[in-house]
C-alpha cells in the first residue's frame, strides 16, 4: 500500500454520495486520495423520478450536478463507464482508462430484475435513471398522439403498470393524476383510457401497513387505476402483457416496476452474489476482501429480527455511506470498525398530488399529512447533501 492510501467509489447514488460527502468532511487533506466515478456529471434523487416519468414534473429538479456536492480540491471526480472490476489486481477498468485502489466502495446501482419473465427485456420500460423517464413521459404523450389518428386502437389509452411496490404505487398516483390533462390536451375521451396494475403478491405494498395499503388503494381506484392482484405477469409482448392462466391484455405501454437485482460487474468481478447483490459483512464489506466496501442495491443486510433481506432503499444507502465513510477512516487510522445497524426512520408513499401514506416515528400517516411529511423527508435529505442553498434551489420543486 502507497503512503497515501487510494479510495475509489464506484457510483453517486445515495451510497456513494453520502460516502464521498463524509470523507471529505472527516478525513485531513492528503490523508488518502479519493476518487468517485460516476458515468453522469450528477446525482439523480431516485425517489422523485416517478413524477417526471409520468409527466407531472421537470425530470431536471430530480438532478442535482456533483460538482456543487464534493469539494474539488479533496475528491477527484471523473465521468467515466465502469467496464470491469478487478479485484485481484486492485483495479477498476473504465471505458478511458484505468483507476488503481487500495479500497474500493461499490455503489454502482441496481438492475431491473425480470424473473425471467420473457420479453420484458425488449418491450417494457424502466424508471431506473433520468433518461429512461423522459423516454417514458414522451412514450406517454406520443401513445395519445397516435390515437387520434388511430381512434380504433384502444391499447394506445392503456397503460399497464407491473408491480405494486413503492414505485409502481407512486407512479400510479402521478400517472392517473397526468391523464385528465392529457386527455384535455389532445381532445381524448377519458373513459377510453385505462390504467392497470398487476401485482403476482397477494396485496399491494407487500409488507406494509395493510390499513395504509386498503387507502392507498381505495385512492388510486377513485382515480381510475384498476388492480390486479394475485395475478403474475407471465409475459410481455409487443402487444402487451399475458397474465395469469393466458389472458392478454393489450397494451403499447408496459412499465415494469417488479423488482431490482445487484450490478453483473460485480458477479463478473468473482466476487460472491445472490441475484447480483453482495451479502455484506457487519462491516459492509464483500466476503473475502477486506478492502471493497458495497452499498446500496449491490448489497444485501439482513434483518436479525426476521433474518430477511432489508428492501434497497434510499434510507439504507444512506446510512450505509455514513458507516462506510466511518470504517474508511478508521482502516486508514488502524482504528476499530463499527458494525452496521439499520435504524428504520419509516416510510412514505406518495399517491399523487396532496395524497400519501407513511409510517415514521411510530405512527401511521395518510392524505395531506403523508404527502407534507414526504416532502419534508425529501427537503432533508437536499439538506444533508447541499446544505440550505441546495433546499433553497430544488426545495420548491420536490
Amino acid at each position: 500500500m502507497s503512503s497515501i492510501p487510494k479510495i475509489v467509489i464506484l457510483g453517486a447514488g445515495y451510497g456513494g454520495v453520502l460516502t464521498s460527502l463524509r470523507l471529505q468532511k472527516e478525513l485531513n487533506y492528503n490523508e488518502a486520495d479519493v476518487t468517485l466515478v460516476n458515468k453522469h456529471d450528477y446525482h439523480y434523487i431516485t425517489t422523485h423520478l416517478h413524477m417526471p416519468a409520468a409527466g407531472t414534473d421537470n425530470p431536471e429538479n430530480a438532478r442535482v450536478n456533483i460538482s456543487k456536492l464534493i469539494d474539488e480540491f479533496k475528491i477527484d471526480f471523473v465521468k467515466s463507464t465502469v467496464v470491469q472490476i478487478r479485484p485481484q489486481d486492485r483495479k477498476v477498468i473504465l471505458e478511458d482508462g484505468t483507476l488503481s485502489y487500495d479500497y474500493l466502495i461499490i455503489g454502482l446501482g441496481g438492475e431491473p430484475e425480470t424473473f425471467g419473465i420473457p420479453g420484458m427485456i425488449e418491450h417494457a420500460f424502466n424508471i431506473r435513471s433520468i433518461n429512461s423517464v423522459r423516454l417514458i413521459r414522451e412514450h406517454i404523450e406520443y401513445q395519445f398522439a397516435r390515437f387520434k389518428r388511430e381512434p380504433h386502437r384502444t391499447d394506445y389509452l392503456t397503460f399497464v403498470v407491473g408491480g405494486a411496490g413503492f414505485t409502481g404505487i407512486e407512479f400510479l398516483g402521478e400517472l392517473a393524476d397526468r391523464i385528465p390533462e392529457l386527455c384535455k390536451q389532445f381532445d381524448v375521451d377519458q373513459s377510453l383510457v385505462k390504467i392497470v396494475n398487476v401485482e403476482a403478491a397477494p396485496t399491494a405494498l407487500p409488507g406494509f401497513d395493510p390499513e395504509l395499503v386498503e387507502y392507498a388503494m381505495q385512492v388510486l381506484q377513485k382515480k381510475g387505476v384498476t388492480f390486479r392482484i394475485g395475478t403474475a405477469v407471465k409475459e410481455c409482448t409487443a402487444d402487451g402483457v399475458i397474465v395469469g392462466e393466458g389472458e392478454e391484455i393489450k397494451s403499447q405501454t408496459v412499465i415494469w416496476t417488479g423488482g431490482v437485482r445487484g450490478n453483473r460487474l460485480i458477479e463478473e468481478a468473482g466476487i460472491e452474489t445472490m441475484r447480483g447483490r453482495v451479502k455484506v459483512d457487519e462491516f459492509l464489506r464483500a466476503p473475502g476482501h477486506e478492502n471493497i466496501f458495497v452499498l446500496g442495491d449491490n448489497s444485501l443486510v439482513f434483518n436479525p429480527e426476521n433474518e430477511r433481506p432489508y428492501p434497497p432503499t434510499a434510507q439504507i444507502a444512506m446510512q450505509q455511506g455514513v458507516n462506510c465513510a466511518h470504517n474508511l477512516v478508521a482502516s486508514i487510522r488502524n482504528q476499530p470498525l463499527k458494525s452496521f445497524a439499520f435504524s428504520n426512520k419509516g416510510a412514505v408513499a406518495s399517491l399523487g398530488k396532496g395524497e400519501a401514506i407513511g409510517l415514521a416515528f411510530g405512527k401511521k400517516y395518510k392524505g395531506r399529512t403523508a404527502s407534507w411529511l414526504k416532502k419534508l423527508i425529501d427537503i432533508r435529505y437536499l439538506f444533508i447533501i447541499g446544505g440550505i442553498p441546495l433546499v433553497l434551489r430544488k426545495g420548491k420543486f420536490l
